[in-house]
């Protein structure tokens, strides 16, 4: 694997120094404009950037259904940008008593009131994640929403429980179906690891849904086929010696709550799910991160593989040091894996720095690379939130994370340039040419020549003017040598197109070293009828 090279990056400070309570954070980047970020924090805080993150404005989030935190963001195909948090009034019994989305049109500068879920009173909401869906599945732009409820926040009566539930939008947020629940065996109220807790979704190529929380010393899944109608019966697919409720010193409290993650680039790893939690199973001194694959949709799973890369010990655990609070997030432009952790390798007793971990051969391998310029000491009396997060696009990544002093926490991120690509020469022989014109016996149609130097695999696909995929031509492995392939001028569901200006992509990796860099290749398609 080639050596881990980042470009010189600046790190920046996200929240007003006026500021000193943001934490539990998330990020976003528009996909139709990568200098777009938008980021949120505990409670009521929202950012946004236009300058790719090297300057950030700061506002309080406000709606008449209730900000209660717990930000969780995202991006739709179009450019709307969508901010979860946890709703409800603030008297009892009706707080948190249900999820609110709200949605801006113009970055993250202005927020709509919101739409939320049922109310489910007195019942309480918790740890909401919501995605879009950014694929050209029919359920493209469709936003889903998983979380835990409580009968009875804190409660130790075995009759009060907490589960998981789930729901979906199809008109920007503003209102939302009837709230499903996925789990099928229940946790307790007490908010360990006998609750579940955790449920972020994630969406497939073809608008699968996947989602995967924890309890009971174990990580479960589920996933939809249907755009979220139904779901799998939820199986158990990984152990989590210690749970994921656990001790780390300096932190009120800490945990190793998973992130699904799902492939929908054009590497050689599209499809892939893959799953990153933390966990204390080689002692209470020595937090590690782990990740399980599927490439069947998450029929199968491979063993659990260490992330960090501290020295190995017998048993698959790191050295004696702290790992912890992880995310990952995949560059959907490349398909590489980004996962961003709290780390202790380098220090004794509490002090901290964090870290990037990156993997270019689809969690085969990671190489672990340090991202703070300075190191911080948490205090356990200043409540440091539950989760951090990452963003990447286009071989930028955007790590979002706290730092704290003795009285205050403030809110960074590192801007990180992936250089891989410019380190590596592609095989020029690959591809030796592409030809694309309008067919010249049939109307309404183009035809394809391709000509491969070595055995590849492909992606050939039609895109319209706006950048969205109207038919893949051909995906699969192909020997060396010239192939003749058409466009019947129809997109997916068998429409047909009207004439105009499209574009052929093709992308393109050798068979014989996924390592090296993909080429990817545009050509214009005129379409005359």
């Amino acid at each position: 694997m080639p050596a881990l090279s980042f470009a010189q990056f600046p790190l920046v400070r996200i929240s007003d120094p006026l500021s000193t309570d943001p934490e539990e954070v998330t990020i976003a980047i528009d996909p139709l404009n990568p200098s777009s970020l938008a980021a949120a924090a505990n409670i009521q805080y929202y950012y946004s950037s236009s300058d790719a993150g090297h300057t950030w404005a700061q506002g309080i989030l406000n709606s008449t259904l209730g900000v209660f935190g717990d930000p969780s963001m995202t991006f739709d195909a179009e450019g709307r940008l969508y901010f979860a948090h946890l709703g409800g009034f603030a008297r009892t019994p009706s707080w948190l008593d249900q999820m609110v989305v709200q949605r801006s049109d113009n970055g993250g500068l202005t927020w709509n009131n919101g739409g939320g879920t049922a109310i489910d009173s007195p019942r309480m909401q918790d740890k909401e994640w919501i995605v879009a869906d950014q694929t050209t599945s029919p359920y493209r732009n469709t936003l889903y929403m998983g979380w835990t409820q409580f009968d009875n926040y804190g409660s130790y009566a075995p009759m009060d429980s907490s589960r998981i539930m789930f729901a979906s939008s199809t008109d920007q947020g503003a209102t939302w179906s009837k709230p499903l629940r996925l789990d099928s065996h229940a946790g307790d109220c007490v908010d360990s690891d006998a609750t579940v807790e955790g449920a972020q979704p994630a969406i497939g190529p073809n608008g699968e849904i996947y989602i995967s929380w924890a309890a009971h010393n174990a990580i479960h899944f589920t996933r939809s086929l249907d755009g979220g109608k139904s779901f799998d019966t939820e199986r158990t697919i990984a152990s989590m010696p210690g749970g994921w409720a656990f001790e780390v010193p300096g932190i009120y409290r800490c945990n190793g709550l998973p992130t699904t993650l799902c492939d929908v680039s054009h590497s050689h790893n599209r499809g892939s799910v893959y799953i990153i939690w933390a966990d204390q199973r080689a002692g209470v001194n020595n937090t590690d991160i782990f990740l399980i694959k599927s490439t069947d949709g998450g029929m199968n799973w491979s063993n659990a593989k260490l992330l960090n890369t501290d020295t190995v010990r017998s048993g698959g655990a790191s050295s004696v040091a702290q790992q912890f609070f992880p995310s990952m997030t995949i560059d959907q432009t490349t398909g590489r894996l980004y996962g961003v952790f709290y780390d202790r390798r380098e220090h004794i007793g509490d002090t901290t720095d964090v870290y990037l971990a990156r993997s270019i051969d689809g969690g085969k391998s990671f190489e672990n690379f340090k991202v703070s310029s300075e190191v911080f000491i948490p205090q356990k009396r200043i409540f440091f939130g539950d989760y951090i997060h990452i963003a990447a696009q286009n071989g930028r990544v955007y790590p979002i994370w706290m730092r704290s002093d003795t009285t205050a926490l403030s809110i960074w991120t590192a801007l990180v340039t992936d250089t891989l690509q410019s380190l590596v020469t592609p095989t020029q022989s690959l591809v030796t040419d592409l030809i694309v014109a309008s067919s010249p016996t049939t109307a309404g149609s183009a035809s394809l020549v391709l000509s491969l130097g070595e055995s590849s695999n492909i992606d050939l696909s039609i895109y319209d003017v706006s950048g969205r995929e109207v038919q893949e031509v051909v995906r699969g492995t192909f020997a060396s040598g010239e192939y003749h392939f058409g466009w019947n001028g129809k997109n997916g569901a068998g429409s047909a197109m009207p004439s105009g200006m499209y574009f052929c992509r093709l992308h393109a990796r050798a068979e014989s070293n996924i390592a090296t860099a993909p080429i990817t290749l545009v050509r214009k398609v005129l379409l005359l009828r």
